[in-house]
């Protein structure tokens, strides 16, 4: 399994390092954050990670899309991401008033409301502050979508440490695709659904002489996968290596134990037999259900259904041959595949 790769050039490449060689015990650490495209594998992975004995696990919290609480209320109550504010809401329902209840939830909403002056950082220092010495473990996938994002997260905590997740395209594609037939059961999604979007981003260089639109698939994850992963890359270039790795999340499902014991390792944690059977139960998170009334999500649905470790779903996929995805029998874009090489795969 290899972790030490490169980032467009030799300058980049993701070296283990302790974290935290050298520091205070009593000194906070800055967060670990995963950065992933959505449906790749970022659930299971940091509910694994956040089961570590020295880290901790939220759920979505979806902060970075807004500078302050104020302004990420108002997000909540966007049409595209109806479910935005639920993660934060089990957080901090779990971690100030010791459990999930419909009860706890609206406690957690005025708790918050009360806040609405924090910037998104401070509240998730609040949360980082509640759990010390623990480190924080925070996933949210809407953090790629704009480098704007990214940057603030950075900004607010320039000590973080971040794992850039990956997931073969294909299988990315898939489970997109999976996801959408499966939601649509219980109805039209709509159009301005965040899965539809991740399924319809605009078509790449490649396809500039493909023609009309019936000639041109109008859902394609790889779209998506590559124009995420590329802000992602972008973004890890103005991060000291020490600070940074690159995952993929088909080797760390596949053989678990090297797997964590390496990302233990990087972070300067215990990587004990103890420590690394701790973490191949990502069930045990609190958050690792559905929740209760006013705060169901807070993470992938599919995960919440069956959120046990399956290495199943780490099956090789090869970048050549045709999508299932596609009924035109057309394969992964060359932007797709030259991107997907340089993370490892064949």
């Amino acid at each position: 399994m290899s972790y030490s790769v490169t980032l467009n050039g030799p300058r980049d490449a993701m070296q283990p390092a302790a974290a935290h060689a050298g520091r205070n015990p009593n000194e906070m650490v800055g967060p670990l954050m995963i950065l992933a495209v959505p449906r790749s594998f970022s659930s299971v992975v940091a509910a694994m990670l956040g089961q570590h004995p020295q880290m901790y696990g939220l759920p979505e919290m979806e902060l970075f899309g807004a500078e302050t609480v104020a302004e990420w209320w108002k997000l909540c109550s966007g049409p595209a991401f109806p479910t935005r504010a639920h993660g934060t809401l089990r957080a901090v329902a779990q971690l100030f008033f010791g459990k999930q209840t419909a009860y706890t939830v609206k406690l957690a909403e005025g708790w918050l409301w009360r806040r609405s002056h924090f910037t998104t950082g401070f509240l998730l220092e609040t949360l980082a502050r509640r759990v010390h010495p623990s480190i924080l473990v925070e996933k949210s996938t809407s953090n790629v979508y704009d480098a704007k994002f990214l940057q603030r997260a950075y900004r607010m905590f320039p000590q973080a440490r971040f794992i850039h997740l990956v997931r073969h395209p294909k299988g990315h594609g898939e489970s997109v695709m999976t996801f959408l037939r499966e939601r649509e059961r219980l109805g039209p999604l709509p159009p301005a659904h965040w899965m539809l979007r991740l399924a319809s981003f605009p078509r790449l260089p490649s396809e500039a002489g493909a023609g009309t639109s019936q000639e041109v698939a109008d859902l394609d994850p790889q779209r998506g996968w590559y124009a995420l992963n590329k802000n992602i890359c972008e973004f890890l270039q103005s991060i000291p290596s020490q600070q940074l790795m690159r995952v993929r999340g088909e080797d760390l499902l596949k053989d678990p134990d090297r797997g964590l014991r390496e990302i233990g390792g990087w972070m300067g944690l215990r990587t004990d037999d103890k420590a690394i059977e701790k973490m191949k139960h990502p069930e045990r998170s609190p958050y690792a259900c559905f929740g209760p009334p006013g705060a169901r999500f807070g993470n992938d649905r599919f995960f919440l259904k069956s959120p046990i470790l399956r290495p199943d779903r780490a099956q090789p996929q090869s970048l050549e041959g045709s999508v299932s995805w596609r009924e035109d029998g057309r394969g992964l874009l060359p932007e797709v595949v030259q991107l997907a090489k340089q993370f490892g795969y064949e």
